[in-house]
């Protein structure tokens, strides 16, 4: 039986009842103690704040990248994209929260209706009518609440996303930055080789001329030079690829900076000792972690709008109206006409749609904390390999310079005892072919070190 009471009932019942359906629990994830690396690598493995992994490409001491990262933030269009979904959460949100207040509604009008026949007796009446009416729905099992609470998360997924998007565009632009400057490198490494080698072409001409060198050697010298020039058009397409791609990053037109990087500047170095904290630091860090934590937190709140389904709902509903044949007459308190009361509304039966929806929104649960799960081991994986290959590119790179070294000295006395008439050509062709391949795969592997730095800033999650 309904009384005078029931609505105040109704709305204790709303604010003291427990919303149905589970609450969210974040599940177990299996994050080792410490990294697999272990202390002999060249990284402080200590808990380490955000900050410290904030706008980390500056430890690359490149005024030039800081600025091209730093106006990319601020003008890519990627990032203006996820800043808009950013946007369109917080908007979804609070339509979410909207269904905890009052719908007011009104309308109004007047109608006209024709009496009588046809002729003299024809003719019309009006009337005028106005309503106002209102309803609140009382959330008594917590559908409206879990409804909020799967949009509140899905807002902090979003947010999430968007720092992922800043610190994967941060990668992006500091790695291609510094392939530039790697193909700058290369192309250095090509051109003095070049001129080397046509100081040795030009001196098997003349020791043709003399009787004292064959035709092999000239050819062979030619072709060494061939060669080596033909490396150069390739690189400087690279190049122009790389400015092109920069330019894009930053929002801008890719012939807009050909003029930014005319003057040949090396591939920037950090120091290798990074602030990594402990694996369980991701956990927080991790921009694409906490979208996936997010994203199973809404989807366990929609197991509770679901269930909610199952139970009636509950609405406090009113209205005023006003009717009058004459518009003088339409405020008269005889022309009004109120109504109020609760009322409710049960799906009973509904072939088992409502039971069947609840089941999907369980499996899609279980799918994102699956999803939340892979997430971290996959962020541990990027961490431990991102390490592994910049301790031995270290060392490949400390080999490589000594082999550098060595075909120079090589190159020297080859071209001395060959000028001298006591060794062949062919190891003066050589020792230029080994120099070459060492120098470029020096400046490649220059290259990977600093790429397997980003990739571990990246890793870590950076500052956001």
């Amino acid at each position: 039986m309904i009384t005078s009471k029931s609505p105040y009932i109704l709305l204790g019942l709303c604010f003291t009842s427990c919303a149905v359906g589970p609450d969210f629990k974040l599940p177990d994830s299996v994050v080792p103690a410490t990294w697999g690396f272990g202390n002999s690598q060249p990284v402080a493995a200590t808990p380490a704040n955000p900050a410290d992994l904030s706008q980390w490409w500056h430890r690359f001491n490149d005024a030039k990248l800081n600025s091209l990262v730093e106006q990319a933030l601020d003008a890519n269009l990627d990032v203006k994209i996820a800043v808009a979904r950013l946007r369109q959460a917080r908007a979804q949100r609070q339509g979410a929260s909207a269904s905890f207040w009052p719908w007011l509604n009104s309308s109004g009008g007047e109608s006209q209706s024709a009496v009588g026949g046809s002729g003299p007796a024809a003719g019309s009446s009006s009337s005028y009518h106005g309503s106002l009416s209102a309803a609140w729905e009382l959330d008594l099992f917590g559908g409206n609440r879990r409804n909020l609470e799967s949009a509140s998360a899905r807002q902090a997924a979003v947010a999430a996303d968007l720092d992922a998007t800043r610190l994967s565009l941060a990668a992006e632009v500091a790695l291609t930055y510094c392939q530039l400057r790697s193909i700058q490198d290369q192309l250095t490494v090509a051109h003095r080789n070049l001129s080397t080698q046509q100081h040795s072409s030009e001196i098997t001409h003349d020791r043709r001329s003399a009787g004292f060198a064959s035709d092999l050697d000239v050819v062979n010298a030619d072709a060494l030079v061939a060669s080596t020039k033909a490396q150069i058009p390739s690189l400087e397409t690279s190049a122009r690829h790389s400015t092109h791609a920069i330019a894009v990053l930053l929002g801008r037109p890719p012939a807009d900076l050909l003029g930014m990087f005319t003057k040949v500047a090396p591939v920037p170095t950090a120091s290798a000792t990074i602030p990594t904290g402990i694996p369980s630091d991701l956990l927080r860090r991790r921009p694409d972690i906490r979208s996936a934590e997010a994203s199973a937190h809404a989807a366990t709140a929609n197991i509770g709008v679901a269930v909610a389904d199952l139970f009636p709902k509950f609405t406090l509903n009113g209205s005023i109206n006003q009717q009058s044949a004459k518009l003088s007459d339409w405020l008269s308190p005889s022309a009004r006409s109120s109504s109020f009361g609760p009322s409710f509304n049960w799906a009973l039966f509904q072939g088992g749609a409502i039971q069947a929806n609840i089941r999907v929104q369980q499996a899609l649960r279980d799918q994102s904390l699956l999803a939340y799960r892979k997430s971290v081991l996959i962020a541990l994986q990027e961490v431990e390999d991102a390490m592994v290959a910049g301790t031995n590119e270290q060392k490949r790179c400390a080999s490589l310079i000594e082999a550098v070294a060595a075909n120079r000295r090589a190159v020297e006395l080859s071209t001395q005892l060959y000028t001298a008439g006591q060794t062949d050509f062919i190891n003066v062709l050589n020792a230029q072919r080994s120099l070459l391949q060492s120098e470029s795969e020096l400046t490649l592997s220059h290259l990977a070190m600093a790429t397997d730095l980003i990739a571990l800033y990246k890793a870590l999650g950076g500052g956001w």
